[in-house]
């Protein structure tokens, strides 16, 4: 077996509009193709005593034992890795279920897929998998434990913690996506304009001044003993000195702590000498330049969680300990502590692993013990002074029980410190009594606060505190009068028949109503297609801004946040589309989606208010084991079926592939045509459904019985004069997309009014120069279906002669490259082919020959020249052209030949105003 490739997809995709998180890898079976599983001897019996957990996949049959049943009969070695991949996952703590293979086509290739938790670990379980398919069908030993316990510290190490899993969990069910920022705490929650960010306990809203205070102790106690508080009495040192000046103010008991100290670091209580103060203040000194120095309160350690300033959950904290059994030394019940598997390393884990540190060994010396002592049966041992998780201790909730005083006094120390998610340390004999007569005192305010002690108690009940912190940061948004994505396209936003008009408001939004109405997100509209997928975008976004909302948006040019291009190059992948979905400035992201990046990562959001697909023809078939227009018809409805129930789906009715996905829709759908009287979409609109239409010369919306006419074509540059079908087809689906935004059609109309094609803002999409004698007309098209709808243009343009300059793609297939040429045939006169810089892995004689049998299938005496340099063949046709000639370059290199051709017009402009500058 083979590995070939293996990636991770992160969004809506191929295999899984719901399971985002899947691992896809490549797998050639080789010689195994011919091998199914009950033709490996042995092989079933192996796979039983080394993975007995797998007798739980239910696989087809549907019943526990269902996958071995299949593996006995004989199945192919990708459907067993699949099954693998998933069970050494979850024999590492990570639950995974969802798994596919499938062929790709290609003899003994194919595509497993299965779901991950943490990307790191699936790749690894990835091959991992193969490894151990590989040694059970050598009938060699493999040490699956490895694997599993090295699975396990993947997990471990990359996973959110606790009190961040607990907000992110309550946020997405909450209906707000989030994106990992790092491979720590550091999480979006939402997108664009309407995100929060978090950072374990701390958010975007948490106040600095308040984090600040809270870490200094000495100054959190002056302000809660200012608001009279009760906290115990103490002073701030520095050196061994001020210890004697100390114990002339207080008295034993006694606290040391690090000043600006956390997580009990560096913390004595309870110290009854001078020895002791004195060994306390050099540990705390080993945390902090200053020790405070407390009178010691007797009593329970309890934390209380306050959020948004109320009192969410208690936990009455009880420090590390160990209980005899007679026989077992400390350190040996230590150990044993230590196994219980809510146990681990830092913060990570529910419970935290005691570590016997100097700490313990003083306090165990305090009582004359070692770790080599044995306890008593039933003997319970302390291990530390202080209760706090980080040291291993535990926690038990008690929310339900505390003093109405009590509570009131801790929402008000969380005012007092200014602390959105505060943390307060409280010493009290019995919480459930009033404030004095519980003796509770304050003696810590902390700032991200941990949250496992209270979602995950050892005993009680626990809290969904990260319900608390979710309802904090988005609170459920308030009704406005004019909200982007908000009310139900199809309200009367203009009488009949009377253009551009519109009842709705139009001014520039109030700031507490913009953006979409579930809380934490923006709209999101995202463009697919084989054609025209970036003049959609783009004037999409240009309609969208007319409402005065700033727009972020994706296109094969580069990212765009507002009239900024912040990176150029193809961004039509999922991470050029999370650039824009980080970018707090944001309020309506406009995303085309190619399908490479689709194929590759999936989508970068979870859904879209709007998806829509402009058309599906054949491009990039035989690619990524995309071998028809069916499967890339499957690949473009990813868009489409991401779509929010109450979204719209945006739809070609011409295009039988792109109408037939709505069949499979869960949300609305809106159809445009060029054929105002198809019955598809007569009866899609009679029955209530939205559609844009080209009828009488106007762009037409029909919803229901109304009938909005929206702008005449002669109106919209784009439309050149209505000689360019094909761009009509991307005007009727950008105002669709704006429509079912709630952009008032007048606004709509404004805005098809001001969109002029140019390089500028259509770049390499119909840039048209135009000379004294001829004109040129630089152009993206580099597909057949591309060169056909561009060849209508062409055809009205009223040239006397077309010259073609265009190349075949290295990576299409043959057929697709003898296509073009055949289409390039009937478009041109006359034709000029050039080649790419980069041919994609196939000779360019190659490529030329492909184009040369399509032209001549179609002329055979059409007159074409071979001019390899793309710039070089430019220049060649200007220098050439003849009167009345349209010179038609097809070219990626946008820039690069628009730059050419207007050297030449400036040569032009330069002999009329100066002809003896030519001389």
């Amino acid at each position: 077996m083979k590995i070939i490739d293996i990636r991770a997809l992160k969004g809506p995709n191929y295999w899984s509009i719901k399971r985002h998180n899947l691992i896809v890898m490549r797998l050639d079976l080789e010689e195994l193709e011919e091998r199914p599983s009950h033709k490996i001897d042995g092989f079933y019996h192996r796979l039983r005593a080394l993975m007995p957990s797998l007798y739980t996949h239910e696989c087809s049959e549907g019943r526990p034992g269902g996958f071995f049943h299949r593996v006995e009969q004989g199945t192919w070695m990708g459907h067993i890795i699949e099954h693998i991949a998933l069970e050494i996952q979850s024999l590492a703590g990570m639950d995974c279920g969802f798994g596919r293979t499938r062929s790709t086509g290609d003899y003994g290739v194919y595509n497993v897929v299965f779901a991950y938790q943490e990307e790191r670990a699936g790749l690894h379980a990835a091959r991992c998998a193969v490894a151990i398919a590989q040694a059970l069908i050598d009938a060699k030993e493999y040490d699956l434990q490895a694997d599993i316990d090295y699975l396990h510290q993947l997990y471990e190490k990359y996973r959110l913690g606790p009190s961040t899993s607990a907000i992110v969990t309550a946020c997405v069910q909450k209906g707000i996506p989030y994106l990992r920022l790092d491979a720590d705490s550091t999480v979006q929650l939402g997108y664009g304009a309407r995100q929060k960010r978090i950072q374990a306990a701390v958010t975007s809203q948490t106040s600095s001044i308040a984090v600040e205070l809270a870490a200094d102790k000495s100054e959190t106690k002056r302000r809660l003993g200012n608001a009279t508080i009760p906290v115990p009495d103490g002073e701030v040192i520095q050196t061994e000195t001020d210890l004697q000046d100390v114990l002339r103010r207080l008295s034993f008991p006694l606290v040391v702590k690090p000043l600006d100290g956390n997580h009990g670091r560096g913390v004595t209580t309870n110290i009854q000498t001078t020895e002791a103060l004195t060994a306390a203040f050099r540990m705390a000194k080993g945390h902090s330049d200053q020790v405070l120095v407390e009178q010691f309160v007797p009593g329970n350690d309890y934390r209380l969680l306050v959020i948004d300033y109320t009192l969410c959950a208690v936990a009455l904290r009880v420090p590390a300990r160990v209980v005899g059994d007679g026989s077992s030394t400390i350190q040996a019940l230590v150990d044993q502590v230590n196994c219980d598997c809510r146990r681990g390393e830092g913060h990570v884990n529910l419970l935290t692993k005691i570590v016997v540190d100097e700490a313990t060994l003083t306090l165990l010396k305090e009582q004359a013990l070692t770790v080599d002592s044995v306890l008593p049966v039933g003997q319970a041992l302390y291990l530390k002074k202080t209760a706090n998780l980080s040291t291993g201790g535990t926690s038990i909730d008690v929310t339900d029980t505390v003093h109405p005083e009590i509570r009131a006094m801790a929402e008000r120390t969380a005012r007092v410190i200014g602390l959105d998610i505060c943390g307060i340390d409280l010493v009290a004999q019995d919480i459930t009594q009033p404030l004095k007569k519980s003796g509770a005192v304050v003696i810590e305010v902390n700032a991200g606060p941990g949250l496992r002690m209270h979602t995950h108690p050892s005993e009680g009940k626990p809290r969904d505190v990260g319900k608390a912190v979710a309802a904090m940061l988005f609170p459920e948004p308030t009704a406005g009068r004019f909200t982007l994505g908000v009310s139900t396209p199809g309200e009367s936003t203009a009488p009949a028949d009377r253009p551009g008009e519109s009842t709705a408001p139009v001014d520039r939004l109030d700031e507490s109503t913009r953006g979409a109405s579930t809380p934490g997100r923006i709209p999101v509209i995202a463009i697919t297609g084989t054609n025209g997928k970036t003049t959609t975008t783009r004037l999409t976004q240009y309609l969208i801004r007319q409402a005065g909302f700033t727009v972020g948006f994706t296109t094969t040019e580069g990212i765009y946040i507002g009239d900024s291009l912040i990176e150029e190059g193809d961004c039509t992948g999922l991470q050029s589309a999370r650039k824009v979905l980080q970018d707090s400035s944001v309020e309506c992201a406009v995303l085309e989606c190619a399908r490479g990046g689709m194929l590759r990562s999936g989508l970068a959001f979870d859904q879209c208010d709007v998806g829509v697909v402009t058309n599906v023809a054949a491009d990039h078939l035989g690619l990524r084991d995309i071998h028809s227009v069916e499967d890339m018809a499957r690949v473009k409805a990813i868009v489409a079926e991401s779509v929010k129930r109450d979204g719209y789906a945006v739809l070609n009715a011409d295009n039988d592939h792109t109408y037939a996905m709505r069949q499979r829709l869960t949300c609305q759908v809106a159809l445009f045509s060029m054929h105002p009287a198809s019955e598809r979409v007569v009866a899609h609109y009679r029955a209530g459904g939205l559609a844009a239409v080209y009828e009488d010369g106007y762009i037409v919306l029909r919803h229901g019985d109304d009938r909005i006419r929206v702008a005449p074509i002669n109106d919209i540059p784009l439309a050149f004069e209505g000689k360019a079908p094909f761009m009509i087809e991307n005007i009727l689906a950008a105002v669709l997309a704006a429509y079912c935004q709630h952009i008032p059609v007048a606004l709509i109309a404004q805005g098809l009014k001001s969109f002029v094609p140019s390089f500028e803002n259509t770049p390499g999409r119909m840039n048209l120069f135009c000379f004294q004698n001829y004109c040129v007309l630089v152009d993206y098209a580099h597909n057949p279906h591309g060169l056909t709808a561009l060849g209508e243009y062409i055809k009205q343009a009223g040239a006397v002669r077309k010259v073609g300059i265009l190349t075949g793609v290295g990576d299409r297939r043959d057929e697709d490259i003898r296509t073009l040429g055949k289409v390039a045939g009937k478009v041109f006169d006359e034709l000029i082919i050039r080649f790419d810089e980069d041919s994609r892995g196939r000779n360019t004689d190659q490529i030329a020959g492909l184009i040369t049998e399509g032209v001549r299938e179609v002329d055979p005496l059409k007159p074409m020249h071979v001019i390899p340099d793309e710039l070089t063949a430019l220049t060649y046709a200007i220098e050439h052209a003849q009167v009345a000639t349209l010179i038609v370059h097809l070219t990626e290199q946008i820039h690069r030949s628009v730059e050419l051709v207007r050297e030449f017009k400036q040569l032009e402009e330069t002999a009329e105003l100066h002809p003896e500058l030519l001389l």
